[in-house]
């Protein structure tokens, strides 16, 4: 049997309930959005809908209910194209006689996406349509472009991230070992047992088209080049804190540090690479802070390594910074939106992590593989900030957390007090 993630049953509660709000599933390539929908309207509760992939030059109607439809769509969706898709859903939710599912894939690939569907949708509601709406699409694309401005106050937000250790092992029966080389991604677990062609799919089929289709089709940036550059150093140096004026020195033409700053943004937000700012007590200094590179994945790390997984292992430098990554980036993707994820240094002490949300203060230090310990952070933030909880993480001795129990459970677990915990 298919493993579902908990979209599924979610999506599925809110299409039970009546048409109220747009659902939205966003987040990065290949972490299973579609699937998802696919799901989803194999269900045999979701008795009729329409599914529309914009991406898809030839046939991207494929429908059930009282009137089967197929569209031949445009090389190149227009508003025209929407509008046709939505006119002839709007038909067939008419005349089946229950809550109708119209669901459109890669939505932001259609100009003006945003307003049209507003016009749309506002029609609907004036007219009591009885008919679900899912849209589905990249989360930079879709958040800076549209639904903030045209569909504020119209939709409700479903954040697809990265796949979970708890969810790789339960679908693909993953250890510990595999996940944190060859991280979350679904699509590439069937080639894990042959190295180079795990690597090529990672490479072509995962970071090329995010870079090439998500960032550089959809948003203007002048330098092209510099940003693919980023993000390889941003890769190779993920775990690590580096200045922006050390990136300048390493990238060519590499412009303004707000120039790299917004690079690097773009690159967090389509799931690849972010930058995590160092805590402390003023916003203006947290921004001028030098980043901390995290992959949101750690196959973008590995991939781009020279690293097979035996000799990553073997590197306890390597393998200790991609450990650091994964939970790093188990932190930000599962972060709720009010929670900050930062770290923290004031030479000679530093704290990987540090979770803030609202007067709650978590700092985390991860233990694996480092020829150095960085324990001697926790105390040194304590008596700067006040901290809630102090958590050492891994397989050693004065752990207070496992590498596999911090994987398994959400940001937000750790923010809580625990009995016993370090204070």
């Amino acid at each position: 049997m298919p493993y579902s993630r908990r979209h599924v049953t979610l999506l599925s509660a809110r299409l039970a309930e009546p048409v109220r709000l747009i659902q939205i599933l966003a987040g990065p390539r290949q972490v299973g959005k579609t699937t998802i929908i696919r799901q989803l309207l194999n269900d045999k509760k979701t008795a009729s809908y329409t599914f529309v992939a914009t991406d898809q030059p030839v046939e991207s109607i494929d429908s059930a209910g009282p009137q089967p439809q197929a569209i031949l769509a445009e090389t190149s969706p227009t508003e025209r194209t929407l509008i046709q898709i939505w006119e002839r859903s709007r038909v067939a939710a008419k005349k089946y006689d229950g809550a109708y599912v119209l669901v459109i894939d890669e939505v932001q690939k259609i100009p003006r996406w945003s307003a049209v569907v507003k016009g749309l949708w506002d029609a609907d509601r004036a007219n009591g349509l009885n008919m679900h709406v899912i849209l589905l699409g990249s989360s930079p694309l879709l958040i800076q472009k549209g639904l903030t401005e045209s569909l504020a106050g119209r939709y409700e937000l479903m954040s697809v991230t990265h796949w979970s250790l708890t969810e790789i092992q339960d679908a693909f029966g993953y250890s510990l070992e595999q996940y944190l080389y060859f991280g979350g991604y679904p699509g590439a677990a069937q080639f894990i047992d042959d190295e180079e062609r795990w690597r090529r799919y990672i490479i072509a089929s995962l970071i090329q088209p995010n870079i090439e289709n998500d960032i550089l089709q959809m948003t203007r940036v002048e330098k092209p080049a510099l940003l693919k550059r980023l993000f390889e150093l941003g890769s190779r140096y993920s775990g690590q804190i580096i200045s922006y004026t050390k990136l300048q020195g390493q990238l060519q033409d590499a412009g303004n540090t707000t120039t790299l700053a917004h690079y690097l943004d773009l690159l967090s937000q389509s799931g690849l690479l972010t930058g995590l700012n160092k805590h402390a007590g003023q916003v203006v200094r947290q921004r001028a802070s030098s980043p901390k590179m995290m992959v949101l994945n750690t196959a973008l790390m590995t991939a781009g390594s020279n690293y097979s997984f035996a000799q990553a292992q073997a590197d306890r430098n390597f393998w200790g910074r991609l450990v650091e990554s994964a939970v790093g980036a188990h932190l930000i993707n599962t972060a709720t939106e009010n929670c900050a994820i930062q770290y923290w240094r004031e030479s000679p002490h530093e704290v990987d992590f540090v979770i803030s949300q609202g007067k709650r203060l978590t700092s985390i230090e991860v233990k694996s593989g480092k020829t150095t310990s960085h324990a001697s952070g926790l105390k040194a933030l304590a008596e700067n900030f006040k901290v809630t909880r102090q958590i050492i993480v891994g397989d050693v001795q004065d752990a207070d957390v496992s590498l596999s129990e911090l994987l398994s459970s959400p940001t937000s677990h750790w923010l809580e007090a625990a009995k016993g915990s370090r204070s």
